[in-house]
């Protein structure tokens, strides 16, 4: 029999790099950035946190241990690009982000009064392309804001990560990449809602690593206790405390 008739199947990703097998994680021509676990980098498409695409984590509450998970990588990015705190729950704290390894000269910290003017600010930052990282924590965006802010971050290759109650884990969302995060002690619960390649229905348990030491024993969290500022502004340097204190609640 001839086989001249016979066509042999492609490689998806040889017809479009978007393509791929539903029994298969996606590869990108563009690695991901390590996440710093490694057992959480296996398990998503292109080894690492996307780059130039939204990722939403959910969570229960703010400051359940989602900032020290994201630092393994935040302190791979170059730091002549900056990390943008975009509308956090709270004012971050220099000192312990220094303490975790990020210079203050890469932190930028925008505080929009209004959620508007924070979704406005986010698509700006990633229509630039000049940040390494955004992180933002939308109040209650629609799913047309959150594609449009998708759309501007894939003409970049900002690692850019929203932040999200986890009630919204039932709604429908473009993100390619959807976290569901629970605090488990010195670990985090990951499930992986969403993402380019097969379903994973079993948790991870992501070991959270301890926060750096540093000459003090009481814990200092990522954002402080006060409200933020409605102003955008690059964090000072910090002054020399007489007591520095390292942990990051987030």
């Amino acid at each position: 029999m001839s086989s001249a008739g016979i066509s042999t199947p492609r490689a998806s990703t040889a017809i479009h790099p978007l393509l791929w097998r539903g029994s298969q994680l996606a590869r990108n021509s563009r690695p991901g950035l390590d996440t710093g676990h490694a057992g959480l980098s296996r398990q998503l498409p292109d080894g690492g946190w996307p780059l130039g695409s939204l990722t939403e984590l959910l969570l229960p509450r703010p400051g359940i241990g989602e900032i020290r998970l994201l630092l393994p990588a935040l302190r791979r990015l170059p730091v002549q690009r900056s990390i943008v705190l975009l509308h956090p729950p709270q004012q971050p704290s220099i000192q312990a982000w220094q303490a975790q390894g990020i210079p203050s000269r890469q932190l930028l910290w925008i505080a929009p009064a209004q959620a508007a003017d924070a979704l406005w600010a986010a698509e700006q930052i990633l229509k630039q392309g000049h940040c390494a990282a955004l992180l933002y924590w939308p109040s209650r965006p629609p799913a047309t804001a959150l594609r449009r802010l998708h759309l501007a971050a894939q003409a970049g290759d900002t690692a850019f990560f929203a932040f999200r109650h986890a009630e919204a884990a039932h709604a429908a969302s473009p993100a390619p990449l959807r976290l569901l995060l629970h605090p488990a002690g010195d670990q985090l619960r990951v499930d992986i809602l969403k993402r380019r390649g097969p379903v994973h229905d079993t948790s991870l348990l992501v070991p959270l690593a301890p926060p750096r030491a540093t000459a003090a024993a009481d814990p200092m969290p990522a954002f402080s206790e006060s409200s933020h500022a409605p102003v955008d502004q690059r964090l000072p340097d910090a002054p020399q405390p007489r007591r520095t204190e390292p942990v990051l609640a987030g």
